[in-house]
């Protein structure tokens, strides 16, 4: 078995880069559905046999964060979990006991076939959420506040989706995720890219790096100037840049596209206020016309905005604090700078909302910006996060494309565009299905 890599490092979006001495990881802040994880690393001990352990070849240390972050729409605020004592915290708790539920179920059906009996009382359950929508679902539960309504809506996004167009088992993510917990690996969140590597190496796989693949054939692969002969191949890219790589190639490109993100990665030359939260999230005042925006490839007047930061010997072990800004992003392959307006403005939101004395700038020393260039270099076409965007019933377990071919059997997909949402979980979760499928096929 061997995988290919186009880059010099494994990951895709999950990168580390060293940035003033100091360690910086990209992509995804944080691990949710630890049961995913834990499900994982089951089927791999069961798949060895007694040969390998996988808690003998990783350790990972997974650190709880003790909230989902500091949430700003309009003039109003609050953390997820709601605080004691704010005016929100009975509707929460109301939201939460409807939802939180849901979290053994969501583990349940993502890490399982649709043929597996085993969900068939799990979809009995979540068939009880009152609409097929996200947005639908919120909109009839009338007591809950119109701030905190559009605070969990939005964490439809992580479908790459508005809560329009996002099923309305989205709208329950903030319940279960806020309850099980969201968790960073102590080093950052790109120790899990190297925990996945270290079980890939100990199963036999051959990792090669700078090798990106060019053209696909039956039986054989064409990648960075070599040819490998193949039997199956199991391909992450985007599902519309694999069809350019196929037999009867064709470029094609979706007619809307999933939205994309400029992100500001930055080592602090002073630190900020001890007040100041690790995360922080600014919501656009006008939420419907920002998913508009973003779903037509136009730039909103304002955006989605995420802060986090971890302070020196925070999670990651360093000297210096750090700090991430990212900006929700029409998928338009736009190259971004500080200067641009729409960041000027997003910046000058974060230093209103949080208070700063000083400019943003003002704290930030060495920096780097990937952007919606950068993701399309790669992924998807405008890099786009998710590739194309699909109506609200094949987003999650119904998504398209599918894992398999039946045109080309040989043909196997996993990865973000195959199964939209959710960051790292839905990701390792959809990879499991599809390989369970395929060892089943092999066996018989």
């Amino acid at each position: 078995m061997t995988l290919l890599e186009a880059t010099s490092e494994l990951g895709g979006k999950s990168r580390r880069f060293t940035l003033g001495a100091q360690r910086i990881d990209t992509g995804p802040e944080f691990l949710t559905f630890l049961g995913i994880w834990e499900e994982y690393l089951g089927r791999w001990d069961r798949l060895g046999g007694d040969n390998h352990r996988a808690s003998e070849i990783v350790d990972l240390v997974l650190r709880r964060l003790p909230e989902l972050g500091t949430y700003h729409y309009r003039n109003e605020k609050c953390s997820l979990p709601v605080e004691e004592g704010h005016p929100w915290r009975p509707a929460w708790e109301r939201y939460v006991a409807i939802n939180a539920g849901f979290g053994p179920d969501v583990t349940l059906l993502l890490t399982s076939d649709w043929k597996d009996p085993r969900i068939r009382p799990v979809l009995g359950r979540i068939a009880r959420l009152a609409r097929l929508t996200a947005k639908g679902y919120l909109d009839s539960l009338p007591w809950l506040p119109k701030g905190l309504r559009e605070i969990i809506g939005i964490h439809t996004l992580d479908a790459g989706a508005s809560p329009r167009d996002a099923p309305a088992l989205y709208a329950s993510m903030p319940a279960v995720i806020a309850t099980d917990g969201a968790w960073v690996p102590e080093g950052g969140l790109y120790e899990l890219v190297l925990a996945l590597a270290k079980l890939a190496e100990a199963g036999g796989a051959e990792l090669r790096t700078e090798e990106p693949v060019e053209r696909i054939e039956p039986g054989t692969v064409f990648a960075g100037g070599s040819v490998y002969e193949a039997d199956i191949v199991v391909s992450d890219l985007d599902a519309d840049r694999l069809d350019t790589l196929l037999p009867s190639a064709r470029a094609s490109e979706p007619k809307r596209l999933t939205p994309s993100g400029m992100a500001l990665y930055a080592v602090l030359a002073k630190p900020l206020p001890p007040e100041v939260p690790n995360r922080t999230v600014l919501l656009p005042a006008e939420t419907d016309a920002f998913f508009s925006s973003v779903a037509s490839g136009e730039e909103p007047e304002q955006t989605l905005v995420f802060f986090n930061h971890y302070r020196p010997g925070e999670v990651y072990p360093n000297e210096k604090g750090t700090l991430t800004l990212q900006l929700a992003m029409p998928a338009s392959g736009r190259s971004y700078d500080l200067d641009d307006a729409l960041v000027v403005r997003e910046m000058q939101r974060v230093e209103e909302s949080l208070g700063l004395p000083l400019p943003l700038e003002g704290y930030l020393a060495e920096h780097f910006v990937l952007d919606p260039a950068y993701f399309a270099r790669w992924g998807s076409a405008g890099g786009a996060m998710y590739g194309g965007s699909h109506p609200f019933w094949q987003i999650g377990p119904l998504h398209r494309p599918p894992y398999s071919d039946r045109r080309r059997p040989w043909l196997w997909r996993v990865g973000a565009s195959v199964h939209p949402g959710g960051g790292v979980p839905a990701v390792l979760s959809g990879a499991m299905i599809s390989m369970s499928r395929l060892l089943e096929k092999l066996d018989s």
